[in-house]
């Protein structure tokens, strides 16, 4: 390096290193503006599961309670397992909405636009059976639990959940033959 050559660069450097940063904020700003907010919201989830534990809680219903509630003209059992085990076997009278197409749309397709309308809900955990088509899950990941979580949260408020263990053969149980294990 020449005299002098040392010195210009320490300059420049002291120069051109900030003026980059500045033009990578920039861009990295505009970049953040294109982005659309994100849809996904954690915080609001957590905070409307702690808004339900007690209501949940009240709305846990034994057998037969369950299926003679759920026998009124205006109640709905809804079935939010896969489509697959829906038509390999459900509770006799119950639709099936499978849990991942849960939309604004498609729930007032198959509940109605009546918000008070009582639906009663149930999932493979209620079942003792661990075998196709009620395949246990673990208990903190049952469906009901998502499932009343999200009625709640699209506005479907008189929801009821089945309460407790029991056979296929307990229940008025639609069978279909078994398609796989």
């Amino acid at each position: 390096m020449l005299p002098g050559e040392r010195e210009a660069m320490m300059r420049y450097s002291m120069f051109i290193l900030p003026l980059l940063a500045a033009l990578a904020a920039s861009s990295a700003a505009r970049a953040e503006d294109r982005l659309p907010p994100s849809s996904v919201d954690y915080a609001g989830f957590q905070a409307l599961v702690v808004e339900l534990a007690e209501i949940r809680d009240t709305r846990l219903l034994a057998r037969e309670e369950f299926f003679a509630r759920a026998r009124s003209d205006d109640a709905l059992i809804l079935d939010t397992r896969s489509a697959e085990a829906f038509a390999a076997g459900h509770v006799e009278g119950a639709v099936n909405l499978p849990f991942s197409d849960f939309t604004q749309d498609k729930l007032l397709a198959v509940i109605g636009p009546d918000r008070d309308r009582p639906i009663f809900i149930y999932c493979n955990n209620n079942f003792t059976e661990d075998a196709f088509p009620v395949r246990l899950k673990r208990a903190p990941l049952a469906l009901n639990i998502p499932t009343f979580v999200n009625l709640f949260g699209y506005g479907y408020t008189n929801v009821w959940e089945l309460e407790g263990t029991m056979t296929t053969d307990e229940v008025p149980w639609v069978r279909a033959p078994v398609l796989q294990d």
